[in-house]
């Protein structure tokens, strides 16, 4: 399991059955209790999800949703994710197919965005740039799931910008255009790249932090890492599109 602060990706290590469920659900409440706000259940290793493992994870999606957070479910195979389909679980909370990943298309380079706005970070204050983001972005075309996991991105690549760099100069900007949003968040040390496909530095499961960029590739649709086009800098841009 990854855990970020208010975030755990949770890899389900066998079927999702009568026999492991009291595991998985001491787990997955424990989490709760401890103030965890997103949970991600990866069931790539889950062959066989029966209704006691469907009742458990309505039942903590169910329990989020009443402390204000999210359950979802990735990497389902087509069986698992028939049985959830049957089971009207897919109603309920978001899940995804085994690799299954979204295509983003280039940006034309004549597109004119819908709205645009720059949020800058004060360092002391990150909850105050998440909350205007959030004001800004609810009249776009998204779910209340969707907007959530986008400010939870958008707060990872926040975090790092100022745990890598002083923040002073930390800035966000919005961009909403008719199929997607772009999310910009530059920062002003010494830079760092990342190609889309490009894994990530492996990370010792005891250490603290060294997790946002896998949290940021599950919760949007594109994630690019480089150096900014003027200045010294990195930019994170990420996208999500919109149905």
């Amino acid at each position: 399991m990854e855990i970020c602060p208010n975030i755990a990706v949770v890899r389900l290590d066998g079927d999702l059955d009568v026999t492991s469920v009291p595991r998985v659900k001491r787990f997955v409440e424990k989490l709760i209790d401890d103030g965890c706000r997103r949970i991600i259940l990866n069931m790539s290793q889950v062959a066989v999800i029966d209704s006691a493992g469907m009742g458990l994870v309505l039942c903590e999606v169910r329990r989020m949703r009443s402390v204000g957070g999210l359950l979802s479910i990735t990497d389902a195979n087509e069986r698992v994710l028939r049985v959830m389909r049957l089971s009207r679980l897919v109603d309920f909370a978001p899940v995804s197919a085994a690799r299954c990943t979204r295509q983003v298309q280039e940006l034309d380079p004549s597109a004119v965005p819908l709205w645009r706005c720059i949020v800058r970070v004060n360092p002391c204050d990150l909850a105050s740039a998440r909350a205007c983001m959030e004001r800004r972005l609810r009249v776009v075309r998204m779910t209340p799931d969707q907007l959530f996991d986008l400010i939870l991105a958008v707060g990872e690549a926040i975090g790092n910008a100022i745990d890598h760099t002083e923040g002073e100069c930390a800035l966000v900007v919005l961009a909403c255009y008719r199929d997607r949003v772009v999310v910009d968040v530059t920062d002003c040390g010494c830079g760092f790249e990342l190609g889309p496909n490009e894994d990530t530095p492996q990370v010792d499961e005891a250490a603290e932090r060294g997790r946002g960029i896998k949290l940021m590739r599950l919760l949007v649709d594109s994630v690019t890492i480089g150096r900014k086009p003027t200045g010294q800098g990195t930019r994170v841009r990420m996208v999500k599109l919109l149905e």
